[in-house]
């Protein structure tokens, strides 16, 4: 049985939560004071703190900081009569689990809990668990153990013998940049690596950021600056989005390939070029060759040698290991303690199609990463990835529905929160007791099952509006 502890220098609301917290089946211990609920919280051990922060002996920030030394797993679900966006946002950032308006429903203050207390066992099945530390990774790895990442890891070896010039071709977050940071790494590692983004300057300043300007060149070049090609050395200049230079600066760019040197803007001597250019696009470049966007000669220049990033949708047996760098990468930067993901999540992942491929993945686990409570992200530290539009506008038909027409199998899962989201549009004006006498199951699986599912009955508009009401209290009188 979960222990809860409540704080609340409110006599008769302390009482009220104490009494549904019993009737729910939790151990209940109540301090009306700060100093109290300290000193209950050493001695029960509760797995959950329910704590009013305006308490009239102790500052009940310095209670709520004290509770989270004091336990490093305890959950606290902070409580003011009067919200105040500075406090909500202080006591969020000093670790409270939740935050609830004391005035709320008690449903609210039950839900939050449960969500708690789901977290705190799930971390503590974690620790149950043969701990396995995260693999490490360094800075500028790139994870892969499929065929087709391996192909392209024996490329980068043999590509780093020499310095030719290298194309890199692949969806957007592939990781084409990285790839070419690694060629560098074996090639020049104590030589520049200048990256320049051919799609984000436009084309006046773009042969000026490339190739450099004399004094007085134009209006505002006041002074000589040299340009990318220099800046890089004998190192390596990345030319990323390749596929949106203008047709003018390809044809400079093809005869600094060819002759190994450049004029400045507004220069007269020649600067030779050492450095290796590689070349990135997210486009396919033959296509854009033939319908005339991209020059025929550059093209074949740049394509010496080729490498094509796949998609994260084809790197399923990647994935793992991705998951693990990133959390690493996670852990670090933002100073959490996540150890991994959810089963259901890791499926989820699997059967995702990922159209920003690594860089998307990233951002969701980052996001993931800022929000979650726990040290397992779940599903629902993922909305995105598990929302489904269930009933249209126009009619009962839900996305699950469609599913199984066209064949997927549903899980059970499925029917289950496709039949309840069914009976809460169909039944939408009932109150809570009677929707659980509708699906046959209690007030408190009812309410388990709307937090596994991602389901507000308020939000989702399932209670009647107060149109509704009026309607139907009219038509009541009516009759």
């Amino acid at each position: 049985m979960s222990g809860i502890l409540v704080i609340d220098g409110d006599r008769s609301a302390l009482e009220t939560v104490k009494l549904f917290l019993v009737k729910e089946g939790y151990e209940t211990y109540t301090a009306s004071t700060g100093t109290d609920g300290l000193n209950l919280c050493v001695q029960k051990s509760p797995d959950l703190v329910v704590l009013d922060v305006s308490l009239s002996d102790v500052d009940g920030f310095t209670v709520l900081e004290e509770l989270l030394e004091e336990k490093e797993q305890i959950k606290v679900i902070a409580m003011m009569a009067y919200p105040d966006m500075e406090k909500i946002i202080r006591v969020m950032k000093m670790g409270a689990f939740d935050y609830i308006h004391k005035s709320v429903d008690l449903n609210e203050l039950f839900s939050a809990i449960r969500k708690a207390l789901n977290t705190l066992e799930l971390d503590r099945r974690t620790d149950r668990l043969p701990r396995e530390n995260l693999p490490e990774f360094k800075k500028g790895d790139i994870i892969g153990a499929g065929r087709e990442m391996r192909e392209i890891f024996k490329m980068v070896g043999v590509i780093s013998q020499s310095r030719t010039t290298v194309l890199i071709e692949g969806e957007s977050g592939t990781g084409k940049e990285l790839i070419a940071k690694v060629i560098h790494s074996h090639t020049s590692p104590n030589e520049p690596f200048i990256a320049v983004n051919c799609s984000a300057i436009v084309e006046t300043l773009l042969e000026s950021e490339l190739f450099g300007h004399e004094k007085g060149s134009f209006t505002s070049a006041f002074n000589r600056q040299l340009g990318k090609f220099e800046l890089a050395r004998y190192g390596t200049l990345f030319l990323d989005e390749i596929s949106e230079m203008s047709i003018n600066l390809q044809a400079k760019l093809l005869r600094v390939l060819q002759e190994m040197e450049f004029e400045r803007v507004g220069g007269k001597d020649k600067v030779q070029v050492h450095a290796r250019v590689i070349a990135a696009t997210n486009k396919d470049l033959k296509t854009l060759v033939r319908e005339g966007h991209f020059r025929s000669d550059l093209y074949y220049r740049l394509n010496i040698v080729s490498i094509k990033m796949p998609p994260l949708r084809d790197r399923s047996e990647d994935l793992p290991r991705l998951v693990s760098f990133l959390i690493t990468k996670i852990n670090r930067e933002l100073r959490r303690q996540i150890v991994g993901v959810s089963e259901e999540v890791m499926g989820a992942f699997l059967s995702n199609d990922w159209p920003g491929n690594v860089r998307e993945l990233e951002n969701l686990l980052v996001r993931a990463g800022v929000m979650a409570k726990g040290r397992i992200l779940e599903r629902g530290d993922f909305p995105e990835l598990f929302k489904k539009p269930v009933v249209s506008e126009t009619g009962n038909v839900s996305r699950l529905e469609e599913w199984g027409k066209s064949g997927e199998l549903l899980t059970l899962d499925d029917v289950e929160e496709q039949h309840i989201r069914k009976i809460l549009k169909l039944e939408r004006g009932k109150n809570k007791g009677e929707l659980c006498d509708i699906l046959g199951i209690s007030r408190p699986t009812f309410e388990r099952k709307l937090d596994k599912y991602g389901i507000s009955f308020e939000r989702d508009g399932f209670e009647r509006s107060p149109e509704e009401e009026k309607l139907t209290v009219e038509g009541k009188t009516g009759s």
